[in-house]
């Protein structure tokens, strides 16, 4: 099997594993009207400089970020939309965390 050559200059020889086999990274943008960041896409990469680079061509075209976060869909862990009720269960019994229990003086603005 021959050797393909990419768009960019880069040879990839037959023995790399396919693009496809590649690791899954979320992307994460901060827009400059932004405080957060958010999920804006998925995209494979070999490592994570190259899913950085990937993530700044194909999400900021418009020069619409500052920042970009990129993290391996395999190192999230998320808790189950049906398991909410039992997992977020044990904050509703701390009311303390409420502000109806504090006294907020006057002279303290925008609470």
């Amino acid at each position: 099997m021959s050797d393909a050559t990419f768009r960019d200059g880069n040879v990839a020889d037959a023995t790399e594993p396919p693009r496809s086999s590649w690791p899954l990274y979320e992307v994460f943008l901060r827009s400059k009207r932004g405080l957060n960041h958010v999920h804006v896409g998925s995209l494979h990469a070999a490592d994570a400089q190259m899913a950085l680079h990937h993530a700044r061509d194909l999400y900021t075209r418009r020069n619409e970020g500052v920042s970009i976060w990129v993290v391996k869909a395999a190192d999230i862990t998320a808790s189950s939309p049906e398991e909410k009720d039992p997992f977020f269960a044990p904050s509703g019994d701390k009311v303390y965390r409420h502000p109806t229990f504090y006294e907020i003086p006057d002279s303290v603005p925008h609470i």
